[in-house]
């Protein structure tokens, strides 16, 4: 071996020596972290705070007794739940509920994330959660949370333990950390997570998340506590309907209405109102789900008129097969989130969602681009449909694969069947385009058979630009 050769070999083995140095330090540094992370924090939130979920409240003040009161429950020789799970749709107030939860019990309330657990070192996660449990029973009765808990507890591959596994580890952490306190240590842990079906059972077994309450999308009368709740901390003019917001935000979240309420406060704040008023809350609601009108769009009149008789279609298919949906406008003018056009309607939320009605659903999606290829002709439909095409394929899958409606195949769960035998059923993808072409067909000739009714509607937005329900109600009439 010369001397050119034996310094490159002492050069390769320096360069490793350096960053295994490098990686060793780094752990090393991580790991001294362990014991100067503090997660505690104080809540002071109480279930007035939080509106909506009567049902869920009324589950977590029963936590609050326990935590309060454990001689009460010990007389039965009833345990306390160790672990309470909080599921459900993003934005529901699943952080809310876990802080009104401790500020309610009056007991520390220590906060972390899943993501928080989830390191690059062997090892890591794992101390983690133990020194988040040995903090917690220093401080005796407190509650843990752990927000997205779905970041280290998801399902373990064919329920097989991967020791060597680091997400395994950081699990294995939890579960035994949470089989290990006492019933009488007053600690409980809430996680919360919008893909509860992503868990492993493990987590799901009682001794330790024993309580899965599901946090809900707020029905009529929760929208309306909450829009309450929000708006009775700013200055609101005396023409604001409650009734008419809370109709208006069918499907909303909690934090979709808070920020709806805080849109209209801005664009308030924009004009220097003195109050918020109803128009304000009404521009809001169209820029957070169809975004700002361009002022100064630029004009195209043939694409104009495109867009005009592509939003007649949905209009109209909407107001003829499912009147009972309020239409809050029908717009031509582009907008910022890069639409051509808009119809914007709100779902009557106390509607049964029947077989019917999802068939209906579809072909309001489809009508746009029926009403392009009846007026303009097959060879010159737009992309304009890109978004509803979207939106009809999902809906046509779960119509198929979720809510078993199809004739062929009543009462099987398609996505059950995948998991279980991990294929992809080719019979989905045949019966969602089968029925997806059979709707099409039909909303072409409910367009066609309407042409006239259509047409009138198309022009009247080439015109207006804008037209309202009433306005559309009168052609009708």
């Amino acid at each position: 071996m010369n001397s050119y050769q034996i310094l490159a070999v002492i050069g390769v083995l320096v360069f490793v020596f350096f960053i295994a140095f490098k990686n060793k330090k780094s752990a090393q540094k991580e790991i001294n972290n362990l014991n100067e992370m503090d997660y505690l924090s104080s809540s002071h939130m109480t279930f007035e705070d939080v509106a909506g979920n009567f049902e869920a409240k009324e589950s977590l003040k029963e936590i609050v007794d326990f935590i309060k009161n454990p001689d009460k429950y010990a007389n039965f020789n009833a345990r306390m739940p160790k672990g309470v799970l909080l599921y459900g749709s993003p934005g529901t107030g699943k952080t809310l509920m876990a802080k009104a939860l401790a500020g309610e019990a009056g007991v520390p309330f220590y906060a972390v994330s899943g993501s928080d657990f989830v390191q690059v070192y062997a090892g890591l996660g794992a101390g983690r959660i133990r020194n988040l449990f040995k903090k917690a029973k220093k401080s005796g009765k407190s509650v843990i949370f752990i927000d997205e808990i779905d970041a280290i507890g998801k399902k373990r591959m064919n329920g097989n333990l991967r020791g060597s596994d680091e997400g395994d580890r950081t699990l294995n952490a939890l579960l035994t950390e949470m089989s290990g306190f006492g019933d009488d240590t007053g600690i409980v842990v809430v996680a919360a997570t919008n893909r509860i079906d992503t868990l492993d059972s493990a987590l799901l077994r009682p001794g330790r998340f024993d309580r899965q309450i599901e946090i809900m999308l707020p029905d009529r009368n929760a929208r309306k506590d909450i829009i309450n709740l929000y708006l009775s901390k700013m200055k609101v003019s005396e023409d604001m309907d409650l009734d008419e917001v809370a109709d208006l935000t069918v499907y909303f979240s909690g934090a979709m209405i808070e920020n709806l309420i805080n849109e209209a406060a801005l664009i308030a704040v924009r004009e220097n109102s003195d109050k918020i008023s109803a128009s304000h809350v009404q521009r809001a609601y169209l820029n957070v789900l169809a975004g700002s009108e361009k002022k100064n769009a630029e004009e195209n009149e043939r694409q104009k008129i495109t867009t005009s008789y592509h939003e007649a279609g949905h209009a109209f298919v909407s107001r003829h097969l499912i009147p009972e949906n309020k239409i809050i406008r029908v717009s031509v003018i582009p907008t910022t989130k890069g639409a051509g056009g808009y119809t914007l309607s709100s779902p009557n939320g106390s509607e049964v969602v029947t077989k019917t009605r999802i068939r209906k659903q579809l072909s309001v999606l489809m009508a746009g681009r029926a009403a392009e290829e009846v007026f303009f002709g097959k060879e010159n439909i737009t992309v304009g449909a890109q978004n509803d095409i979207e939106k009809a394929t999902s809906l046509a899958v779960d119509y198929i694969a979720a809510y078993g409606m199809d004739e062929e195949a009543v009462f099987v769960n398609f996505k059950v069947l995948s998991e279980k035998l991990n294929i992809s059923p080719s019979f989905v993808e045949q019966s969602v385009r089968k029925l997806l072409a059979e709707i099409y067909e039909d909303t072409v000739k409910l367009v066609e058979n309407n042409r006239n009714m259509v047409s009138a509607i198309a022009k009247k937005l080439t015109e207006k630009e804008v037209l309202s329900e009433e306005e559309l109600d009168s052609m009708h009439e």
